[in-house]
């Protein structure tokens, strides 16, 4: 039931995640429909028709088929907003890679630097913190990247992706959600510093 679905607006445009609990109750209250991975747009009464499958959601008596994709009937604008900074989101960023040895360390063994030390007046900002390493953070100390003799492997900024497009966590995407997302990472700008 915690299992994530993606949820589309009425242009099939996604805009949010959500569980498969929610977005069976919302399919149940007609605020959405399910769609297949063949395209195919169901009501509720028309999906519980189907085979159940594997990831069946169960009742007491039957089993339905646990939606993947919904699309939602009333809402056909695009969130608006900004990627909130976060340690996590920072993580997501920079691809878990310290940004200067280029390692991928365990999560456990990642932490943020900035770029200009706080000591000196950086501000921790999208554009002065970096992912990195316990020992490049250390051995740069409360220097600047060129005063330790370090390179970035690329520049801090804030991101323009959608945390739709790039999961945070790094969960797999179901299968169903790719024709979905495929055109939005096609559209997200590239760094090519």
């Amino acid at each position: 039931m915690n299992e994530q679905v993606l949820v589309l607006n009425r242009n099939y445009q996604p805009v949010n995640v959500t569980n498969v609990r929610r977005a069976f109750t919302m399919l149940y209250m007609d605020l959405a429909k399910a769609l297949d991975g063949d395209f195919r747009v169901f009501d509720f009464g028309e999906w519980a028709r189907l085979e159940p499958g594997k990831d069946a959601i169960k009742s007491v008596s039957r089993a339905f088929r646990a939606p993947r994709v919904i699309l939602l009937q009333n809402y056909d604008r695009m969130p608006i907003g900004q990627v909130r900074f976060s340690r996590t989101n920072v993580f997501a960023r920079d691809n878990y890679t310290c940004q200067y040895c280029q390692r991928q360390p365990r999560t456990s063994d990642l932490n943020l630097d900035h770029v200009l030390p706080r000591s000196r007046g950086g501000a921790t900002t999208w554009e002065n913190v970096v992912c990195s390493c316990v020992p490049c953070n250390l051995k740069k100390g409360r220097r600047t990247p060129d005063e330790a003799g370090m390179k970035l492997l690329r520049h801090p900024a804030r991101p323009r992706w959608s945390a739709l497009v790039r999961h945070p966590l790094g969960t797999a995407r179901h299968s169903d959600w790719q024709p979905y997302l495929g055109i939005l990472e096609q559209a997200q700008p590239h760094n090519s510093d």
